[in-house]
């Protein structure tokens, strides 16, 4: 049986989440879909569509779809849709875990690789951030728990932007991407989203054959390039001719940042297998999310890496075209990370 694709849903509190699932509920996509929910407060999904299983706290909903309260913790409430499925007690086709907004998503993403049953289960898709426009400033300035949020976000939705001026969202659009270069991000009314927006969007697998993002660390169509070459330090660069309008913008120190290696040398695999592995042991809790496409040396393949806090996966990419040139990129986002430190290790690492 194929893995069941799972995506988490997170936001810091208000900024849509449950609008953006209520919408993807009943969108006409034809799946069944299986909710795992953090909280059932005020804002639960509409009761008058759902019927309440009490005993099992599992609530069928008469699109098909199938929404549970987490009763003892995440492991237990998977295995046990799991096993649902398997046994033909319930059909579903993909799982969304809506975290509280005040969640972590790091400890929600690593269910999915600390543990073989559920590894066996499912494949984790994505992390989906929702960021309230009108009062993203003062969260991300006050609250980690928000800028987290942004740093393992594998795609970001912004929401409320109708209620700000343009420059406002402009220089939030800018922030976000400063944070976490590696997100596409796309404003969103009401949780009007399409669905392929929302789901197979491939952009976490540790544990699948790991697919090359065409536009990971390009650039292209992303807004700003932060291309932080070893040779200069600046804050982030621009592409050419585009000018940095946001002065005011720079006053934010925000713990949660980015930065990008390169090379065009390749790397030695002995070495950089132990520097990684040194560095993920000292500041793994800190290291929100982190990837690469590496050129080893020996190796007429693309590797490709990722990571999440102390767990690392890579796996053999295509091989270099002829005549590509091949260069090693690597994003990482953290908090209050050494970029000196990186930075220097890696260039080390270097045959």
């Amino acid at each position: 049986m194929s893995l069941i694709p799972a995506t988490i849903l997170t936001d810091f509190l208000g900024a849509g989440k449950t609008t953006l699932l209520k919408r993807v509920l009943t969108e006409a996509h034809g799946q069944k879909i299986a909710v795992i929910e953090n909280e059932f407060g005020e804002e639960n999904i509409d009761n008058d569509i759902l019927r309440v299983d009490t005993e099992e706290q599992i609530i069928q909903m008469n699109n098909g779809c199938v929404c549970c309260t987490i009763r003892e913790d995440l492991r237990t409430t998977l295995a046990e849709l799991a096993e649902k499925r398997r046994k033909g007690e319930l059909q579903f086709d993909r799982v969304v875990i809506e975290t509280t907004g005040l969640a972590d998503p790091g400890p929600v993403a690593q269910t999915f690789f600390m543990d073989d049953e559920i590894a066996e289960s499912y494949l984790l898709d994505s992390i989906l951030t929702l960021v309230d426009a009108k009062h993203a400033e003062g969260q991300l300035d006050t609250r980690q728990e928000a800028r987290r949020q942004v740093g393992f976000a594998d795609q970001i939705f912004i929401s409320k932007s109708d209620l700000v001026a343009k420059d406002e969202v402009d220089a939030l659009i800018h922030r976000l991407k400063h944070m976490n270069p590696r997100a596409p991000q796309r404003t969103v009314h009401f949780g009007e989203v399409p669905i392929a927006q929302v789901f197979d969007l491939k952009g976490f697998n540790l544990n699948a054959k790991l697919d090359i993002d065409p536009e990971f660390l390009s650039g292209d169509g992303h807004g700003h390039d932060h291309d932080h070459d070893h040779g200069h330090d600046h804050d982030h660069d621009h592409e050419h001719g585009e000018h940095c309008d946001h002065p005011h913008h720079h006053a934010h120190d925000d713990d949660v940042k980015s930065f990008v290696f390169r090379s065009k040398r390749a790397f030695n695999p002995a070495k950089l297998e132990d520097f990684l592995g040194a560095i993920v042991q000292v500041y793994g809790p800190k290291m929100l999310r982190y990837k690469g496409v590496l050129n080893m040396k020996g190796s007429d393949r693309k590797v490709v890496f990722q990571g999440v806090h102390q767990l690392m996966g890579s796996d053999l990419g295509p091989k270099w075209a002829p005549g590509e040139e091949k260069m090693s990129k690597m994003v990482f986002i953290g908090i209050d990370l050494p970029k000196d430190v990186l930075m220097q290790g890696l260039e080390q690492c270097l045959v």
